[in-house]
């Protein structure tokens, strides 16, 4: 186990590396920020002395070199435009994303693996064709048409729920949340709901594909030789030879989830790290882009990494094979 886990971690390492490069030379070279930042008929004294503020008069690679010791300093930049440290800022919105992003990944995964194992059980049920049907409309139907639809529904129609925003946040864990609190609830069920349709259509496909193919393998016909009720053939037996594939997409999906949900925060006003990163390519504020996208890989290298061993956990094969 021990041999696995180096292994994976230097790997992730090498990926880390090899994605801070491909990410700062790419955003580093598109555009001009001073543009941006000054007035058109600013003097060029005053560009000049931004330009040699921010160290723009410098190769890409030595602006690389002193991006990557600041950032193993732990300085991640000044933001351009709102003058702050971009690590206060992201981590001022990241808070809002992440509780969006698990309320999400928490209604997909609990209604989503439920309704697959049912329309793989009863395939030919009219309740499972109805889950089926119901799992093409989260692939098929824009995410922004679906956000506008609940919010003129549960917010202008019938006035249950709030249209945007955040509302009231609490202090758990260090964070401050919204889900501490009714009222909050109130505000995040809509974006977490918009946001959960297309892992939730996902996850009930893959799910049922599984369950179809293993209700009629040898151990599932022989555990019900052994007089084993349904429930523990499905629970047991079913969902445990299903599991990888699942936790694959959970742990991909949950990276996607807290990195893309640019369309939702932006729908709903939710004022989250997608709706930062949307303001910042609108006025080139690299240091926030350079440091929003090395967060993105560190996040789906950090969850890659825990899905890798969650797999050496449930087949002690995959241990074996990585040792050898």
């Amino acid at each position: 186990m021990i041999g696995f886990l180096i292994q994976r971690v230097l790997q992730a390492v090498m990926v880390m590396i090899a994605m801070s490069v491909i990410v700062f030379l790419g955003v580093y070279a598109i555009g001009n920020p001073i543009d941006v930042m000054i007035d058109p008929a600013s003097s060029q004294a005053l560009r000049e002395a931004l330009i040699q503020r921010y160290g723009l008069d410098r190769s890409l690679i030595e602006q690389y070199f002193v991006f990557m010791n600041n950032m193993l300093h732990g300085d991640l930049g000044e933001s351009f435009i709102y003058r702050l440290p971009v690590i206060s800022l992201i981590w001022s919105r990241f808070p809002a994303t992440l509780e969006l992003a698990l309320t999400a990944m928490m209604i997909a995964t609990c209604l989503g693996i439920p309704l697959g194992l049912w329309a793989g059980y009863k395939p030919d049920s009219w309740s499972a064709k109805a889950i089926m049907a119901f799992s093409v409309l989260g692939f098929s139907v824009p995410t922004f048409w679906i956000g506008l639809l609940l919010i003129m529904t549960f917010a202008v129609e019938l006035g249950w729920l709030p249209s945007g925003g955040r509302g009231p946040v609490s202090n758990i864990l260090g964070l401050n949340l919204s889900i501490g609190s009714l009222e909050g609830w109130s505000y995040i069920i809509l974006p977490a709901f918009n946001l959960a349709l297309f892992k939730l259509g996902l996850l009930i496909r893959l799910t049922r594909a599984g369950t179809t193919e293993v209700m009629s393998s040898d151990y599932v016909r022989f555990a019900r030789a052994q007089g084993l009720s349904e429930g523990k053939v499905v629970g047991l037996h079913v969902l445990k030879n299903i599991s990888i594939p699942i936790v694959t997409v959970f742990g991909l999906e949950l990276g996607s989830t807290l990195a893309f949900a640019v369309v939702t925060e932006t729908v709903f006003n939710w004022p989250g790290m997608g709706k930062l990163i949307i303001d910042s390519i609108t006025v080139l504020d690299r240091p926030v882009m350079v440091a929003y996208l090395i967060l993105v890989v560190f996040l789906f290298v950090i969850i890659n990494l825990v899905v890798d061993l969650v797999y050496g956990q449930l087949d002690p094969r995959i241990r074996v094979k990585a040792a050898s």
